[in-house]
Parts: structure tokens; C-alpha cells; sequence
């Protein structure tokens, strides 16, 4: 076992891990963050997405060891009493069906957004591209990210 100290969703964790357990296991069967789904875990569907130190990353290609001492953000730590913006945008833009993709391209578009608050269709199109869904078709999702940009634009303003 191997101690390990992280941030999740502003609460400090301190647990004995075995060294080849995978933060989205750790995530979600100690920590109780149920929100970030196990995809693939392969790293190819991108469902398992979260915030590490603040940028993207498939929790599902990283050990629980590896992430000692990092803060990170799920999907359930996004909202702060209200949704985040992105989550407001998802829902009226319709930009989910079955849902399970859904946390993971939220937290990919919060870190695509972080770096680029004015995204083009195409460089959303891009940002988002380590993410699948299996049902929509993408339009809607791209559409969210536009109105969470352009809703953080307004905003600032």
C-alpha cells in the first residue's frame, strides 16, 4: 500500500492505495465521486475526464499514485450551488442522450475554455476530439460549448 494526499472537489483525501490503482477507481470507490464513469478504461472514449491541477486529464490512464498531491475537479465539483455555466449550456443546448459522455466533455470543454474563452466552432471541434459519444452526433455538444463561451463573454462584460 502507498499513502496518498490529494484535493478532490475542494476536500482533502488521505487514503493507503495499492500503487497500480487508477484515480477514476479511487475516485469513485473512495472518494464517492460517482459522477466522473468508468468508460473504457483504455483512454479512448474520454467519459472518465476530470480536472487535474486544472487541466484535462482521462482519470483512467492515470494512477491514483500518480496524482499525490494534486487538486482535482469532477464533474460533481463543477456546480457550486448552481450549475457551471457549461452544465446550463449542456442542458439548453440538448447536448446529451444517454448522458454517459457528458461529464467527461463538460470537463474537457472547462479546460479548453480556460485556455481559449472564445473558441472558434472548429477549434471546439478540436478541443474536444479525445472525447466520443456514441449517440448525438456532436452538433448539440459543440453548440453548448459556444453558449458557455459566449455566456462567460457576456459576463465578463
Amino acid at each position: 500500500m502507498t499513502k496518498v494526499s490529494m484535493t478532490i472537489d475542494g476536500v482533502r483525501y488521505d487514503d493507503d492505495v495499492e500503487p497500480r490503482m487508477l484515480l477514476v477507481h479511487y475516485l469513485r470507490e473512495v472518494a464517492g465521486r460517482i459522477g466522473t464513469p468508468i468508460g473504457c478504461d483504455t483512454s479512448n472514449c474520454g467519459a472518465c475526464t476530470v480536472l487535474l491541477n486544472g487541466l484535462s486529464a482521462k482519470s483512467c490512464s492515470v494512477l491514483a499514485v500518480q496524482a499525490e498531491g494534486a487538486e482535482i475537479t469532477t464533474i460533481q465539483g463543477m456546480a457550486n450551488g448552481e450549475w457551471h455555466p457549461l452544465q446550463q449550456a449542456f442542458h439548453e443546448e440538448h447536448a446529451l442522450q444517454c448522458g454517459y459522455c457528458t461529464p467527461g466533455m463538460i470537463m474537457a470543454a472547462a479546460d479548453l475554455l480556460r485556455d481559449n474563452p472564445n473558441p472558434t466552432e472548429h477549434e471546439v471541434r478540436e478541443g474536444l476530439e479525445g472525447n466520443l459519444c456514441r449517440c448525438t452526433g456532436y452538433q448539440n455538444i459543440v453548440r453548448a460549448v459556444m453558449r458557455a463561451a459566449s455566456a462567460s463573454q457576456r459576463a465578463a462584460s
